[in-house]
């Protein structure tokens, strides 16, 4: 039941205790009690909003910087990236299994320059950082799940 409540409130973490328990064939409190387990537990962490851009009147910019790193003794890259998750531009960081790059890092700004300025500036200065590679991102079709284009795809996935 809990992985059920958990995509559930993947697509809609809005939904209530009481349609929630309909979907499911229980109570809303008991809804309300396998969530609180599910966040006592920390399976889940927290709770966000999915937003179009587009749509805000403050521009925003995001960027996906790829990392190579000199893991540390002992320690791995797990010191490297604690650090990395402190800033607050820092949306997410990955560590990723193989490839030309060790941490896949998300940030986000008001525009092209600051993002720029934080990975030239603040991030690449970090010890154990041997080089940087940034991708911005142009548009959002998709994130989470969630459509953010307008425009719906029909059910062969062509427009």
């Amino acid at each position: 039941m809990k992985e059920q409540i958990i995509k559930i409130l993947q697509q809609n973490a809005r939904i209530s205790n009481t349609e929630l328990g309909e979907m499911l064939g229980i109570t809303a409190d008991k809804a309300a009690n396998e969530i609180k387990e599910l966040e006592d537990e920390g399976v889940i962490r927290g709770y966000s909003v999915i937003l179009d851009d587009d749509m805000l009147a403050e521009p925003t910019v995001y960027a996906t910087i790829e990392l190579k790193v000199t893991p540390q003794r002992d320690r791995g890259f797990n010191d490297i990236a604690k650090t990395i998750m402190m800033y607050d531009e820092v949306e997410s960081v990955s560590l990723m299994s193989s490839g030309a790059y060790d941490l896949a890092v998300e940030v986000k700004g008001k525009d092209l320059k600051e993002v720029a300025f934080f990975v030239s500036e603040r991030l690449a200065t970090i010890d154990g950082i041997l080089s940087t590679s940034t991708h911005f991102i142009l548009k959002k079709y998709k994130e989470k799940g969630i459509f953010i284009d307008n425009e719906e795809p029909d059910e062969r996935g062509l427009y």
